[in-house]
C-alpha cells in the first residue's frame, strides 16, 4: 500500500483514483479515507481524487507521541502532493478536514488551485460552537453517543432510507490518537489569517447543521476574499452525503470555474500505487 512519509518519519497512507486535475479530499476528526466512499466517485469522473488516512487513522502510523494540530495534518497533505509527484492540487475539506484544508492554502498557498471548505469553521473567539446540550450528548464512546452522531450527521429521514454503515461516525482509533485529534480540532484558529488566502473558495454547509452551526460558514465566506458562500437547505453535518446530487454538483461546477493553472502538473504517477 502506498505511504507518504512526513516530515518525522510518520508513514501517511494515501490512494489516488481517476484522472483529470487533482482534488484532495480531507476527512473530519477521528476518520479515515472512507468518510469520502459513498461520494467518491462522483469527483473521479472528472478529477484526480486523493484521499488519506489523518495521523492517527486508518494505515497511516498511530505513534504514542504525536503533535496533534491542523498545522501539522496540512504539512502530511504537502507530503501526499510530493510523494505523488504534484505540484499543485484542489483541496476539498469537511469538518475538521475544513480545518485542514484551511491551514494547507495559508501555509502552502503555491499548492493550492481551488479551496472547497464543508461544514467547518475558522475557530477563534468569533467561532460559533455546539450547543451544551449537543455537546453532552456526544461525551463517551457507546451506542448512545453513537446514536447521537448520526442525528447530528443525518437527518431521520434519510436515515431510515439508509441504515448503514455510516462511514462517517469515526475509525478504530488508538486513544491517544483520538485525543490528540480532538485537541488539533479544538485548538484550531486561522480566523486572523482567512484575509491572507488568495484561492478561489467555495464555502459549503447545511442550514440545520447542530454540530458545526452554519453562522460559522457566513464568517468564513466574509472574512475569506471573493469567497463564495452556498447553504443547502435542510442538510445537517453530512450534507455531502444526505444531498449528494446537489452538493457534488455544487463542487465540480466551481472546480470547473477556477481550473489549475498548466504549470501546476498533472503528477507522476497514475495511481498512488
Amino acid at each position: 500500500m502506498p505511504h507518504a512519509t512526513s516530515h518525522d518519519g510518520a508513514r501517511i497512507w494515501y490512494e489516488a483514483i481517476g484522472s483529470g486535475p487533482p482534488l484532495v479530499l480531507l476527512a473530519g476528526q477521528a476518520n479515515d479515507h472512507r468518510w469520502w466512499d459513498s461520494v467518491r466517485d462522483d469527483f473521479a469522473a472528472a478529477h484526480r481524487t486523493v484521499v488519506l488516512d489523518h495521523l492517527g487513522t486508518g494505515d497511516s502510523d498511530s505513534p504514542a507521541e504525536a503533535e496533534y494540530s491542523t498545522r501539522r495534518f496540512a504539512a502530511d497533505v504537502i507530503a501526499v502532493l510530493d510523494a505523488l509527484g504534484l505540484a499543485r492540487a484542489h483541496v476539498y475539506g469537511t469538518s475538521m478536514g475544513g480545518k485542514v484544508a484551511q491551514r494547507v492554502a495559508l501555509d502552502h498557498p503555491h499548492r493550492v488551485g481551488a479551496l472547497v471548505l464543508g461544514c467547518t469553521s475558522a475557530g477563534g473567539a468569533e467561532a460559533v460552537r455546539a450547543s451544551a446540550e449537543v455537546s453532552r450528548s456526544l461525551v463517551g464512546a457507546g451506542p448512545e453517543a453513537r446514536r447521537a452522531l448520526a442525528e447530528l450527521m443525518y437527518t431521520p429521514e434519510w436515515t431510515r432510507a439508509h441504515p448503514g454503515p455510516h462511514r462517517t461516525l469515526g475509525s478504530p482509533m488508538r486513544l491517544p490518537a483520538r485525543r490528540g485529534h480532538l485537541r488539533a480540532s479544538n485548538a484550531h484558529d486561522a480566523a486572523a489569517e482567512l484575509g491572507r488566502i488568495g484561492a478561489p473558495t467555495l464555502v459549503l454547509h447545511g442550514t440545520d447543521d447542530l454540530l458545526t452551526p452554519p453562522d460559522n460558514a457566513r464568517l468564513l465566506a466574509r472574512d475569506i476574499p471573493g469567497a463564495e458562500l452556498v447553504l443547502l437547505d435542510g442538510a445537517r453535518h453530512a450534507y455531502f452525503e444526505e444531498q449528494r446530487e446537489l452538493a457534488a454538483k455544487v463542487v465540480l461546477d466551481f472546480l470547473s470555474r477556477h481550473p489549475m493553472p498548466a504549470a501546476s502538473g498533472t503528477g507522476v504517477e497514475r495511481d498512488g500505487r
